[in-house]
């Protein structure tokens, strides 16, 4: 396998040190103020100063309000089980390969030779790291200090990497055909659009979520409860453009269009972006990079 960005490096480097864990016996109601406090996808659940239980996830939540389960349910009714871990000192390439093959968002990092959790790992994370060696490479699109030539570098373009498929319904359509769609794909976050599918706005697990705990009827129709306007990027876009524009805007996902006023052909994820294992640049490996050690 040849080298890329991530190759060296260990999950150390990426992983959030703040990890929240929520007891078995907490409510979803609970869960869900402590998901939108910190703005995180999922909480780990077990007992003080014991390995952790299990998981949940915005999509645990999606489901419990689906299945009709009431905001004071125990959260371990709905947690899965058990977490999955990697090591402090694992490779990001390892823990990448961990997190694909199981088709999971986040690894829970635990301290060397002991069963202590020291740190959370999601794509995000990940992504946030190759924007940090991108933005400070001699190569990079946004060095202010040295003319580069676009004729000597090859460029990832946003159209290489995009997930093509995307899921999407109409303005009448019900919250309760949203949430099924969501669940059934494995996508964050579902395209409102017209009859031309053109974007009209975007719902998100974090919305329905927020609908949830509001009280909200799952009968409503999706141009209600939809955000606007729905960010997007075009597809002959750098693709360390579109990653500044997520980590700037604090976004999960961006959706392809090929130029303006056309209809959506793809959406970006940070998942998509931190798969890549790379920055903008085919030419990017780890002897062009300096991990700080300090």
């Amino acid at each position: 396998m040849g080298k890329d960005t991530l190759t060296g490096l260990k999950v150390s480097h990426a992983m959030r040190k703040q990890v929240i864990v929520l007891e078995p016996g907490d409510t979803i109601d609970c869960c869900i103020q402590y998901l939108i406090k910190y703005k995180i996808n999922a909480l780990l659940i077990g007992n003080d100063g014991e390995t952790p239980l299990g998981v949940v996830s915005k999509s645990d939540i999606m489901g419990a309000w689906y299945a009709g389960l009431p905001l004071s349910t125990p959260i371990e009714m709905i947690m899965n089980s058990p977490p999955l871990f990697c090591g402090s000192d694992d490779t990001l390439d390892s823990a990448l390969d961990t997190m694909k093959t199981n088709n999971i968002y986040r690894l829970y990092a635990l301290e060397k030779n002991s069963n202590s959790v020291v740190g959370a790992l999601a794509y995000p994370d990940i992504v946030g790291l190759l924007y940090h060696y991108c933005s400070q490479c001699d190569q990079g699109i946004f060095n202010k200090t040295k003319e580069i030539s676009n004729d000597r570098i090859k460029r990832y373009k946003v159209h290489e990497i995009m997930t093509k498929k995307v899921e999407s319904c109409k303005e009448d359509a019900s919250l309760e055909s949203v949430v099924e769609i969501l669940s059934g794909s494995r996508f964050g976050a579902i395209l409102v659009s017209d009859d031309q599918n053109y974007p009209k706005g975007v719902i998100s697990k974090t919305d329905i979520t927020l609908c949830f705990r509001h009280g909200q009827d799952l009968s409503v129709p999706a141009g209600t409860i939809m955000s606007t306007p729905v960010a997007s990027c075009f597809e002959k876009d750098p693709v360390e453009s579109a990653i500044k524009t997520m980590i700037l805007k604090d976004l999960h996902r961006l959706f392809v269009i090929p130029k303006e006023n056309k209809s959506v052909s793809g959406v970006l994820s940070l998942t998509d972006a931190a798969r890549l294992r790379s920055g903008s640049c085919h030419a990017c490996i780890t002897s062009r990079i300096r991990v700080d050690k300090s």
